[in-house]
């Protein structure tokens, strides 16, 4: 079993908040598409004779892509690789992209059978101030085409400590979010990231953040409405009704090997990452010459457990401990219990059998608990 991740850089502008690989110049548009495609020929032998079981177009907003260009890329895609019958295929979208004949063509045109949707806030004042393209009313038309068309499986994103955001207003964005019955939602606190237009705003005082108390709450009040309403918790910032997780998102979580394509795209095959060069234009010219920009790091043991403790605690499924001591070796089992036993003690932990996990009170401090587990030469 393997993934596909497929990086699409392009933008109509950049939000205020956004610090990932993308670009509003479109110029280049059809020569990305081409040179994505090469790669996905030339990279073949990256994920051997493994099926594919998931693949996720992310970016940048892929809905800026027409679907004559989505089918492209695809059937490069299905004439490479070996693609599993049911596997899941999701589509990052903006609301206001997602129009009655753009649904209505990747319903009928692409092999998608699941939309990850950037919503971040249902207040239109908070949206301007992140200048999203879409307002709320954009957003809640987009689930409903989404639905009409027959894309059942909808994830929406949402962000909250926003500024001046305060808790009653943060509960009203979730319950409209409950108001649409979607399986998925993943809610992140809002980070200022250097270098960006909301950095540079609080910096001049314009924008200030939420306290650590309100942002404690809001995330409280953000677990116990969506378990309320019948939505399992399965990684510290996503949640979905019973058996609808994001099969992609969790075999990153599970470790499972997956090619990432495009500029600034990742990969991962169990013993090393790799990554392309962060540039479209030397991407593409990379490729096309065949001699891709990418660098790589070799994961010694310490690396792999570390990157094991990173993502198996932020999951309900928690740590397997003989998992731990069958692949690191049993000094960093017993390196792992050692600082385990304080956080159990204090119930921020918790083992269950043979599995370590965070506890409810524990997922608010993870952070702390994550690093201190962490193998530290």
């Amino acid at each position: 079993m393997a993934g596909i991740y497929l990086h699409i850089p392009f933008c109509r502008h950049r939000c205020v908040y956004c610090d990932f690989f993308s670009s509003t110049d479109q110029s280049l548009r059809a020569d990305y598409i081409k040179a994505l495609c090469r790669e996905l020929e030339l990279r073949r032998p990256y994920l051997g004779r493994a099926k594919v079981d998931t693949i996720y177009v992310g970016g940048g907003t892929p809905s800026q892509l027409s679907v004559g260009e989505l089918e492209q890329i695809f059937s490069y895609i299905y004439k490479v690789y070996k693609v599993s019958d049911g596997a899941e295929i999701t589509l990052e979208a903006n609301p206001d992209d997602l129009s009655d004949r753009y649904v209505a063509d990747v319903r009928a045109v692409l092999p998608v059978n699941r939309i990850s949707m950037g919503v971040q806030t249902f207040s239109d004042e908070r949206l301007r101030l992140l200048r999203r393209r879409h307002n709320s009313a954009a957003a809640i038309r987009a689930v409903q085409r989404c639905r009409r068309a027959g894309i059942e499986n909808i994830s929406i994103d949402l962000i909250y400590g926003l500024p001046g955001e305060t808790l009653d207003e943060w509960k009203s964005d979730l319950r409209c979010a409950l108001s649409l019955h979607v399986p998925h939602l993943s809610a992140y606190h809002l980070t200022y990231e250097e270098g960006t237009p909301l950095w540079q705003m609080r910096a001049k005082g314009e924008v200030s953040e939420v306290s650590e108390e309100t942002s404690v709450e809001m995330y409280a009040r953000l677990v116990s409405m969506l378990e309320d309403a019948g939505y399992e918790h399965y990684e510290i910032s996503n949640f979905c009704l019973p058996g609808m997780e994001s099969r992609h998102n969790s075999s990153y979580w599970r470790r499972v090997p997956y090619l990432g394509c495009g500029a600034a795209a990742h990969s991962y095959d169990g013993v090393s990452r790799q990554w392309n060069v962060a540039s479209v234009g030397r991407y593409i010219r990379g490729v096309m010459e065949g001699s891709m920009e990418v660098e790589r790091e070799e994961l010694d043991a310490a690396t792999r457990y570390n990157d094991y403790v990173v993502t198996a605690l932020r999951t309900s499924w928690g740590m397997s401990m003989p998992v731990v001591k069958k692949e690191f070796g049993l000094a960093f089992y017993e390196y792992c219990m050692r600082f385990a036993r304080s956080y159990i003690e204090r119930g921020l932990l918790e083992l269950e059998g043979r599995v370590l996990r965070l506890t409810r009170k524990g997922v608010l401090l993870s952070d702390g608990v994550i690093s201190d587990l962490l193998w530290v030469e």
